[in-house]
């Protein structure tokens, strides 16, 4: 085998392997613990760069291994495996730069966390980039099994208990994704992705079973990504550590289930075989419920996070409503989201940790005038903010104008009317946030930390938010960029409409 064959294994590792090395080491090595974590990070952020040049030019990279008869493990580096990997692995690095700063200075296992956080990680690589079916499911129950150790880190009651509804979430949705997985097996053999699909032979034969197929590929996708009424697990979740939330909705376990949702409608089923038998309208249906109901469950919160949790149930499901409207704009628009939903949102739960790390904010009712003490951190939160309500030139803008001239395009002109809906709610549990942060006067309740000299808060906790809301701004500014997320989204809409 050749380099080309081995480097969606080796970009796997990078993140595996470190994670492996960080269980056994002891709590004091922390020097030891970082450069695992940045180093392979870095090697990782490499490799992905590798891979982006080469699918851009339309070169092969495929690690092939048996691992069963007549399964295979398959790792897969086409245009949307790649766009999931960078991202990923962008914010991988970011997130771990915080998690240091975040936890190296208490004494809660630190190795255990940052052992499943690579793991997490590796899992979410392996989501992206497997080639088929088993190999996608091997790797989404390595995220359950890794993301709950990181819920619970905690230890107290409350964390406890959102660890058991997670697991009970997540493992119903696995076993339906199981049977659904197998079944499709059974009928058709393969479970290759395929750019088009590969299910339109049987559509005389088996159109009944595959209906039934898919329904049970979407709920247990769904619950990663918290489609109502699966999505009660994830305000519940939390309870765990910023960094945790941030990877949870960013990157790991709500993108994961996105990713899947995808992949199911674009490469296993086909996005005109999907319409053909009547698919995409209920999932349609859902995305459009979930995008309304997350926004007003979000205008009651008044802890920080939890707005922020039913924000993302409202926010990732754009990419559902992308997958089911049949058109490449409307396409472009759903898996551009998974980018710019991810830099914005990992930005904001950044900056929620940050407030509650330096000044004890956890509620939006303390966050009179936290603005003139973190006036950095509020400002990537006000970028971050602006971004999800859709306000140009912000990446977000760019996810909702091909949507809705996407719904325009294929002749449903509801999706404006969802999308304005969602904004308008969007405005509305944003904006007063960013109002108390910036014009009202300071508490005098603030229970402030050590002082970090000249930065508001440490350096490896400002720099992560500062840097995410700047890509924020850049994917919209330059969107029309080579290489930029909307350019790759293209490519991708390109491919799956003519393979």
């Amino acid at each position: 085998m050749t380099f080309d064959d081995w480097l969606p294994f080796l970009t796997l590792l990078t993140s595996l392997l470190p994670g492996i090395v960080i269980f056994v080491l002891p709590e004091e090595r922390i020097r030891w613990r970082t450069t695992l974590n940045l180093g392979g990070s870095g090697l990782k952020l490499a490799l992905i760069g590798v891979m982006i040049w080469g699918v851009h030019h339309e070169h092969v990279y495929e690690t092939r291994l048996p691992i069963l008869p007549d399964i295979d493990l398959v790792l897969n580096a086409d245009a949307m495996s790649v766009m999931m990997t960078a991202l990923s692995g962008v914010l991988w690095f970011l997130t771990t730069l915080y998690a240091i700063a975040y936890l190296e200075t208490s004494s809660q296992s630190r190795s255990r966390f940052f052992g499943f956080f690579s793991l997490c990680v590796s899992s979410t690589t392996g989501i992206a980039l497997a080639g088929n079916l088993m190999t996608f499911l091997m790797f989404y129950e390595m995220l359950t099994l890794s993301t709950y150790p990181l819920v619970v880190h905690r230890g107290t009651p409350e964390s406890m208990r959102a660890g058991r509804i997670y697991i009970v979430y997540t493992f119903g949705g696995g076993a339906a994704l199981l049977i659904g997985v197998a079944w499709l097996k059974a009928l058709v053999g393969s479970v290759a992705f395929t750019e088009g699909g590969m299910l339109a032979p049987y559509v005389d034969a088996y159109a009944t079973q595959l209906r039934f197929i898919f329904l049970l590929m979407i709920t247990g996708l769904g619950v990663k990504a918290a489609l109502v009424p699966l999505h009660g697990w994830l305000p519940k979740a939390m309870v765990a550590p910023a960094p945790v939330s941030a990877l949870l909705h960013a990157v790991a376990v709500v993108k994961a289930g996105a990713f899947g949702i995808v992949r199911v409608v674009y490469d296993v089923y086909g996005i005109e075989f999907s319409a053909k038998l009547g698919l995409l309208q209920p999932l349609a249906a859902v995305a459009a419920v979930t995008i309304v109901y997350g926004s007003v469950r979000a205008l009651f919160q008044d802890e920080l996070k939890k707005r922020l949790a039913f924000s993302t149930v409202s926010q990732v499901s754009y990419i559902a409503l992308g997958a089911a409207i049949v058109g490449p704009v409307a396409t472009i628009g759903g898996i551009v989201h998974l980018v710019h939903q991810g830099l914005m949102k990992i930005t904001l739960f950044f900056c929620a940790g940050n407030f509650a790390e330096t000044l004890g904010v956890h509620h939006i009712s303390q966050m009179n005038g936290v603005g003139r003490r973190m006036p950095w951190t509020m400002a990537a939160f006000t970028l971050g903010s602006l971004g999800m309500i859709g306000v140009p030139p912000l990446a977000g803008f760019i996810s909702k104008w091909y949507l809705g001239t996407g719904g325009l395009a294929a002749g449903k002109p509801w999706v404006i009317a969802i999308l304005v809906t969602s904004s308008l709610l969007n405005a509305a549990y944003f904006l007063p946030i960013i109002y108390r942060g910036w014009f009202q006067e300071p508490a005098e309740s603030w229970s402030e930390r050590p002082s970090c000299g000249y930065l508001e808060t440490h350096w490896m906790l400002l720099f992560p938010p500062l840097i995410t809301a700047l890509l924020a701004l850049l994917a919209g500014l330059l969107a029309n960029a080579p290489f930029s997320p909307l350019e790759w989204a293209r490519l991708i809409a390109a491919r799956e409409y003519h393979p």
